[in-house]
């Protein structure tokens, strides 16, 4: 029965789509139509997590074709976490956007537009998360990647289509890279079924030359090192809630794909130094970046690619440790990470811009915001207890447990991103919170506030003469995503062994391979794989030698 289930998370948002087209004339309607999708989205992926991590791996073959000629979803305990995940961030930025006030006609955000690509978006990062084959993978990051064209240059103004353009022209690069893999696939072993892959490949001489041209098409998409340049350019432009989407969540599913290929596919892991090099590379190379920025929006975006970099690490381990904290990290990263840049959205429309060099006086004129801003930015900082310090000491632990000269140089590392990444959220929380205003380099450009109202957005707010304050709503999304990322440090204990058990499983193929094309026993659970071999936990199961 359970099973049933698994398509709603892809259905759901496209039948909310069609039905926000079909009351765009009524938009309070399309908005309570939104909202309710996503929000029943969440309670659906807190329970398919429950039931996974309970019951073990569940399938579905749509249309009645069993696998792998059908297309299959899959449902463990590292896609359920995302699924769960990406929908508490697009609830959150969803009733952050309701609190900005969404517009049709000449105004900015139009709702006709901006609704359906919404959830559309949606639909499309759910069914990259669900996918079983590559196929289906690529057919969900092109929903989720046309929806976020529109999504870009809502507003249609210079900036954002020439930010749009070179979006659109990397992206699509990406997809025919993704293409190109998928072909030279189908070529070596005849099917795109990943389980059935990962039964073929290793028969195949030129596996290694497939899972480059893959990691190259996932790269782009995740933005590591140097395949990164694009996004410092396109996020900036975007309104500051389609900012926060795709910081939290496009490049997650580039991640998230690393890791099943890894993983399930390319398990030899005959690439894992050229991750661990691609993954120092993007820490640094991404923080330093960040720490030459004047704009709060650029300094996110830069250390958004800076902290890819942590995953990557914990991948290029090829450890169950190191896999689980890439996981860990990445729940952790998609909450804090969101969250940050809808702070941001909330300087903006409290003082006028997001530049540093005009900023002041945050913490007197509007006290919560300071709040809002120094929880997410220490816990990305990597200050205990938060769930950054958390997520990075079970990598580093992993990185020292593999051992060697390059862990050990990814250990160093990774503590001096984390050092310089705390550095530049202090300067932000020093120069646009407790510096004078007057102080500000810029401060002259800017009009003081002498009378504080709510504004549209019918101009660019750098272009009036005075300020506004941030509606309820926004302040009130906001918040709860920053609750709802320190929940994760309160509840880490559940959640590191929910990234631990995923992990368990995506290394251990073979119960992957009996859940997608049941050739083996099948319901087994993780539980039942620990009793049959005696172990218990990931120390001892890696002491006996079960990867």
């Amino acid at each position: 029965m359970f099973t049933l289930l698994l398509p709603l998370p892809i259905i759901a948002p496209a039948i909310a789509a069609a039905l926000s087209l079909a009351f765009a004339r009524y938009p309070r309607t399309q908005r309570w139509v939104a909202l309710g999708t996503l929000f029943f989205m969440i309670v659906l992926s807190a329970y398919m997590v429950y039931y996974v991590d309970q019951e073990g791996i569940q399938t579905i073959q749509i249309g009645g074709w069993d696998g792998p000629i059908g297309i299959t979803l899959v449902a463990d305990r590292l896609s359920t976490l995302m699924l769960l995940v990406s929908a508490m961030v697009l609830f959150c930025v969803f009733w952050y956007a309701i609190g900005q006030g969404v517009r049709d006609g000449s105004k900015d955000e139009p709702v006709a537009v901006f609704l359906p690509s919404y959830l559309l978006l949606s639909m499309g990062v759910n069914l990259s998360f669900l996918a079983g084959d590559l196929f289906n993978l690529y057919v969900g990051f092109e929903v989720f990647l046309v929806a976020s064209y529109v999504l870009l240059t809502l507003s249609a103004s210079a900036a954002r289509v020439r930010a749009g353009v070179g979006y659109v022209m990397v992206s699509m690069a990406s997809s025919v890279v993704f293409l190109i893999g998928i072909a030279l696939v189908y070529a070596a072993v005849g099917t795109l079924n990943l389980a059935q892959i990962s039964e073929r490949m290793g028969q195949s001489g030129i596996h290694t030359a497939i899972f480059a041209v893959l990691l190259i098409a996932f790269g782009i998409k995740a933005a590591v090192f140097p395949l990164d340049s694009w996004l410092p350019d396109s996020y900036p432009t975007a309104p500051s809630l389609v900012t926060a989407v795709f910081a939290g969540l496009l490049t997650k599913v580039g991640v998230y794909s690393i890791i099943r290929m890894r993983s399930v596919v390319f398990t030899d892991g005959t690439l894992d130094t050229l991750l661990m090099w691609v993954a120092l590379s993007t820490m640094l190379v991404g923080i330093l970046g960040a720490m030459a920025q004047n704009d709060i929006k650029r300094l996110l975006s830069f250390t958004l690619v800076s902290h890819i970099g942590y995953m990557i690490l914990g991948v290029s381990l090829g450890t169950e440790q190191g896999l689980s904290g890439a996981i860990f990290y990445a729940v952790h990263h998609i909450l804090v990470q969101t969250a940050l840049f809808l702070v941001v959205g909330l300087i903006e429309r409290q003082a006028g811009s997001s530049s540093l060099r005009r900023l002041g006086s945050l913490a007197r004129s509007f006290p919560i915001l300071g709040l809002l801003y120094i929880i997410p930015a220490l816990n990305l900082g990597g200050i205990p207890p938060f769930s950054g310090f958390l997520g990075k000491v079970i990598l580093v632990e992993a990185a020292a447990a593999k051992g060697g000269a390059m862990p050990w140089i990814m250990v160093a590392g990774a503590i001096i991103t984390s050092l310089l990444t705390l550095y530049t959220m202090v300067m932000v929380w020093a120069k646009a919170f407790w510096r004078d205003r007057k102080d500000a380099p810029e401060s002259t450009a800017m009009a003081r506030p002498s009378v504080l109202y709510e504004v549209t957005d019918e101009v660019k707010l750098e272009e009036r003469d005075d300020v506004g304050k941030a509606p309820t709503g926004m302040v009130a999304a906001t918040a709860a995503l920053v609750i709802t990322s320190l929940g994760v440090s309160v509840v880490a204990g559940p959640v590191s062994g929910i990234t631990s058990r995923a992990a368990a499983t995506a290394q251990d193929i073979s119960i992957y391979r009996t859940a997608v094309l049941g050739n083996q026993e099948p319901g087994r659970t993780l539980e039942q794989e620990r009793l049959d071999d005696g172990s218990d936990t990931i120390d001892q199961r890696q002491t006996e030698g079960i990867q």
